[in-house]
């Protein structure tokens, strides 16, 4: 259970069988049909980019471990080689899917930059030094990171000769983006070699951490928002938007030997001047972007890609800075925009020609400060967080560069996000300051409405009628109050289906769709996911293992559990005490009581298995490796006050 909390994004496997997805309504049919209208859904500019420079190919796409288990596979995405979308995808998302799908290895700059694609939800960038290579964002799997540099080896240093991965970048702190490095690198060769491995500033807390306190609620909301339990498909996962999907392999970490400070710097790394910008508090807490004058390249990391992005993504995080992102992205235009030659991100694919970086940064800026200034002017105007989106249309530069539309983040959840940041969850209604939890109130409404069968006929009425949003609104309500009621269930996964398949972000079709597969019973409990090294673990700051393990403590049974709980791990050198009382626990690191109820000794390294779920806390106090001092009942009755989370909760019903 330890693993499955830290676990940055599990991915499960689908089970088949049950009940099946409706097909396109006419309502949503004449959706697809009216945005297919609107958009000039058969510009060629992207797709000529996608194309441009490739010079080799994994055969089928199809990536396995050591243990020859696959943790990426192209081959059920066969479904994309159409070209029209059929009625069950929104159009503009089954563009943006196809040309996702491209994989394999690119030339950028001739003889000077390659990128990696399709391999796995990011893209892994190979720059040419003076003596070696300079590797930039090797993606999230250490199997998808080792077979993308072995395509790189076998087609590029065939003709160029074998040579020494002198730097890694991470652009930002992400798993996507650094979790693949130990594919490419081991930590024996970066001390041996001296590989420099740069990253921003606060990158090795950030990169550690994100997850881990509210872990096993991301995880799972990650599920639906990456379409991990839909089956790839026309009626299924596509796409997510800001790349093919998510692999399932290992993830690791290795600590910077440097960091950019905020302020910016000019490195030469192998020979080569790199001109990094701060940009953190934009798509990341730590992240940079970086141009190189001798290529005339501009890397936009994240801050800047084919899509609009998560102000606040729909798994959870820390609500984003609109203003700060379109701030960033105006420096990046001013300082580069005249220069770069090519514009290339740590997803999507490169932009080339000044002409067109210029586009593409100017489009990204306005985009991002529509969403801020729109949200703060309507706010101010009394509009509310689930107001603010109906009020506003798309912005001019949405309806002609694809660069700018909701595939992954929306105008619709961006604005809702924006105003979450300045004024929290709570719209002002003091109606809604403390409403009725839903499985209180949802049996109120079921009774309103006259019983099940009136809200039910009334939300099958909605659907014929092809109000969706509403009809999934009413019939949430029956679901909520009768879980059993099958019919109920069906209903409201019609209307998901529908809302799906209308989505323009790859995150919404999965979230509906997901929920729809939930409610028919066509995702499975368990399955595989992503597993963590002993790399990524040990990097996890031993302070914030013990605040998540704080969040783990149960109040109401703990209540009236009182002590301090010194913890001393000789190898690290650390030491943690945790004051119970009241029912909180709060843990002091770094200091040492004077009068513990309990000394608990152990390495961090013990510490380790346990977080990798290789080692339990009763059998290793029985073999020694965990040692205690003072009340030892004390302490295992504490110990049994943190029961793990349960990662399976529901979330489409009660």
């Amino acid at each position: 259970m330890m693993k499955r909390a830290i676990c940055l994004i599990p991915i499960m496997l689908w089970a088949s069988g049950a009940a099946a997805q409706d097909a396109a309504s006419e309502a949503t049919r004449a959706a697809q049909a009216e945005l297919a209208q609107r958009l000039p859904l058969d510009d060629p500019r992207d797709e000529a980019n996608v194309l441009r420079g490739k010079i080799a190919e994994i055969p089928d796409g199809v990536i396995t471990g050591k243990d020859g288990r696959i943790v990426w596979d192209r081959r059920p995405y066969d479904f994309l080689n159409r070209v029209k979308a059929p009625d069950t995808v929104n159009p503009s998302l089954w563009r943006q899917a196809r040309l996702n799908a491209v994989h394999g290895l690119f030339e950028v700059v001739p003889d000077k930059i390659w990128q990696l694609r399709g391999y796995d939800l990011s893209v892994m960038t190979i720059i040419r030094g003076k003596t070696g290579w300079i590797v930039v964002d090797p993606l999230l799997s250490e199997e998808t990171a080792a077979a993308g540099w072995k395509l790189f080896a076998d087609t590029v240093e065939a003709k160029t000769g074998v040579l020494p991965i002198r730097a890694v970048i991470f652009s930002h702190s992400h798993s996507d983006h650094f979790g693949g490095v130990g594919g490419i690198v081991t930590p024996e060769q970066v001390k041996k070699d001296k590989i420099r491995i740069i990253a921003p500033h606060g990158f090795s807390e950030e990169a550690t951490s994100e997850n881990v306190l509210a872990g096993p609620a991301m995880g799972r909301r990650a599920l639906y928002m990456f379409g991990a339990i839909l089956a790839p498909g026309p009626t299924g996962q596509v796409d997510t938007g800001l790349g093919p999907k998510l692999s399932s392999g290992t993830i690791g970490y290795m600590e910077p030997t440097e960091t950019v400070p905020a302020r910016g710097a000019t490195l030469t790394i192998d020979g080569l001047a790199f001109d990094f910008m701060d940009a953190g508090g934009t798509e990341a807490p730590a992240e940079f972007v970086f141009y190189i004058p001798a290529y005339k390249a501009l890397h936009t990391t994240e801050v800047v890609t084919h899509n609009l992005h998560n102000v606040l993504t729909l798994r959870g995080a820390q609500v984003r800075d609109a203003l700060r992102w379109s701030k960033v992205i105006d420096a990046m235009l001013l300082k580069w925009g005249g220069s770069a030659e090519v514009a290339m991100g740590s997803h999507h694919w490169p932009t080339w020609g000044t002409s067109e970086v210029r586009t593409l940064l100017t489009n990204q800026r306005d985009a991002y400060r529509y969403v801020h200034d729109r949200t703060l002017f309507l706010a101010n105007r009394g509009a509310t967080l689930h107001e603010l989106a109906d009020q506003t249309p798309e912005a001019a530069v949405q309806g002609s560069d694809f660069s700018t539309r909701g595939y992954y983040g929306t105008l619709n959840h961006d604005m809702k996000a924006t105003y979450q940041r300045y004024f929290g969850w709570w719209d002002g209604n003091p109606a809604n300051f403390n409403p009725l939890p839903p499985e209180e109130s949802a049996p109120k409404y079921v009774a309103l409405a006259g019983g099940p069968d009136k809200l039910l006929a009334a939300g099958k009425d909605a659907i014929a009628k092809g109000e969706y949003r509403w009809a999934a609104e009413m019939l949430n309500k029956l679901v909520f109050a009768a879980p059993d009621n099958q019919a109920a269930r069906a209903a409201l996964a019609s209307a998901y289906d529908q809302l799906g398949y209308q989505a323009e972000s790859g995150a919404w079709r999965n979230y509906y769709l997901a929920a729809a597969a939930t409610l028919r019973g066509n995702a499975v409990a368990g399955g595989t996911s992503n597993g963590q090294s002993r790399s990524f673990i040990s990097a996890i700051p031993t302070a914030v293992f013990f605040d998540s393990l704080a969040t783990r403590f149960d109040a109401v049974k703990g209540a009236a559990q009182k002590g301090v709980f010194q913890f001393v791990m000789p190898d690290s050198k650390e030491s943690v005490a945790v004051v119970v009382e009241g029912g909180v626990e709060f843990p002091r690191y770094g200091v040492t009581d004077a009068a513990p109820t309990a000394t608990i000794t152990l390495d961090r390294s013990t510490l380790d298995d346990v977080m990798l779920g290789q080692a339990q806390f009763p059998a290793l106090m029985q073999s020694g490796a965990i040692r205690i001092e003072g009340d030892r009942m004390a302490f295992l009755s504490w110990f049994a006050m943190h029961p793990p989370a349960d990662p399976r909760f529901n979330i489409v019903v009660p």
